[in-house]
């Protein structure tokens, strides 16, 4: 039998000590936001339907993006018990550089669609956090700009090679003047990949009034302030375009770029020289050969090739067989600070975030970016932590288990199969 009793007034004081109410009502949003899941739910809600969807989407089906996904979360993490972890370090070295933590921004186009704020909120984010922001051969931020914005940070630049080869190297003289540090080549789009959702969207620069968004507009009416009461978007690499993503980037795109066209560009570049979007084995040996400083497994988040390669298996191979020649860096789809760690464990020096980033962006702007860089960051601590980890050095293989959902068959054996009486 329980004894009841009423409550003493001195037992309820404790209970009834209200939380002030935040009157800030992004910060409120954003504090709410626990997860890069979340961020993703608030971009949806604030941003147009074409912008989130150039962002969210891949390539035709899109299913190397829920490949590269799933594969994170097909990881088994094997942690050490009864270690002092009091301490954790979560920066290294990383191109002849600091970073304070194993990830940085990737370089995204036409940012400032996404958030009018683009590509600065992101480099101020960048810079308090000590981490290197990437900008795009098709960001909308001049290159000096995103200097002064970061000016004692890592700056890298991406570079597409165009048709038009004098007015690619130019960009690059211009981000070597302004001090950028580190050239990601982007090799992987001899031509723009079938982003469906763009052509379904009719998704343009600028974007097209028509009344499909003009009625997406009025639960969003932030977002089309912002963007009609700030500077025309323009890019950092080239003055205007009208027409739509996919005929722009056709345009520009050099289909004949080759390893010996690498080999000039490294020529040319002062600094680090990184390749993104490296998917085989046998490219990171020729680009090793090459003597490159990095190369970044990506298969562009999935915007280019559907059912590419995924980067995190190809991982451990291409660590142990080139990671003592160059740094092997990782993108797509990378959701939390656990992938993260995880891509380390198995061999990668860096990861680069893009839609977690841009995420955050459409959230908040750049109290979005930073509030997406400090839940990775936190997620990176406490995984380490509970691996039993103080340092990322101590971070190896035999931390994570791959578990795959899918697996190569043999070409000899297929053969075999269809060789068999009755096989259609």
């Amino acid at each position: 039998m329980v004894d009841r009793r009423l409550p003493k007034i001195k037992d309820l004081a404790p209970l009834m000590q209200f939380k002030a109410p935040e009157l800030n009502a992004r910060k409120r949003r954003l504090d709410a936001a626990l997860t890069i899941h979340d961020l993703r739910a608030i971009a949806k809600k604030r941003t147009p339907k074409a912008a989130f969807d150039y962002t969210e989407g891949a390539a035709e089906a899109e299913i190397s993006l829920t490949r590269a996904r799933q594969a994170f979360e097909d990881i088994e993490f094997q942690p050490a018990i009864l270690r002092d972890v009091s301490t954790v370090s979560t920066g290294w070295e990383v191109l002849g550089g600091p970073v304070a933590q194993p990830f940085g921004i990737a370089p995204t186009g036409f940012t400032r669609m996404m958030q009018t704020e683009g590509e600065i909120a992101g480099a101020h984010a960048a810079a308090k956090a000590g981490i290197p922001f990437s900008l795009s051969t098709m960001g909308t931020t001049a290159i000096e700009d995103v200097k002064k914005a970061n000016p004692n940070g890592r700056n890298w630049f991406q570079l597409y090679m165009w048709k038009d080869r004098d007015r690619s190297m130019a960009l690059v003289e211009r981000a070597a003047a302004a001090g950028f540090d580190t050239l990601l080549v982007t090799v992987d789009v001899p031509v723009a990949g079938a982003r469906l959702r763009d052509k379904r969207n009719g998704f343009s620069i600028p974007p097209q009034l028509t009344v499909g968004t003009v009625l997406n507009a009025l639960p969003r009416p932030e977002w089309w302030i912002n963007f009609l009461t700030t500077e025309p978007l323009a890019f950092a690499s080239l003055d205007r375009w009208s027409g739509t993503v996919g005929e722009l980037l056709d345009t520009m795109f050099d289909p004949t770029v080759t390893f010996e066209d690498l080999a000039w560009i490294k020529v040319q570049w002062p600094g680090k020289l990184v390749v993104k979007g490296v998917q085989n084995l046998a490219d990171a040996k020729k680009l090793a050969d090459l003597g490159v400083d990095g190369i970044i497994l990506s298969n562009h988040g999935g915007r280019q090739l559907d059912r590419a390669p995924i980067p995190f298996h190809l991982l451990p191979s291409v660590a142990r067989e080139v990671g003592n020649d160059l740094e092997v860096h990782l993108d797509t789809g990378i959701m939390s600070g656990a992938d993260i760690v995880a891509s380390v464990a198995l061999g990668a020096r860096f990861t680069l975030i893009g839609r977690a980033y841009l995420y955050g962006l459409m959230a908040g702007g750049e109290a979005g970016v930073d509030r997406a860089i400090q839940i990775l960051s936190d997620q990176v601590a406490r995984t380490m932590r509970l691996l039993g980890v103080n340092s990322l050095e101590e971070l190896e293989p035999g931390h994570v288990t791959q578990l795959t959902r899918l697996g190569r068959i043999d070409p000899l054996a297929a053969q075999a199969v269809e060789a068999l009486p009755g096989h259609l």
